[in-house]
């Protein structure tokens, strides 16, 4: 069972900096990008289900 353990920890791990990157590329202030990748980063699992309900959407603003 270790082996399945790990793979899922690879998966949490790529999901993690994918939702890290998209906080990154939002629109939303720089403070509270700081908040969501701190949250991400503490807690990976749950901070990524609430990154998905109550993260910041859309793209950087192209102004």
């Amino acid at each position: 069972m270790p082996e399945f353990s790990g793979f899922l920890g690879l998966i949490l791990l790529i999901l993690v900096i994918y939702a890290v990157v998209k906080t990154v590329q939002s629109g939303a202030s720089t403070g509270t990008k700081v908040l969501w990748i701190v949250i991400l980063i503490l807690i990976p699992f749950i901070g990524f289900i609430l990154w998905l309900l109550l993260g910041p959407k859309g793209g950087a603003n192209t102004v």
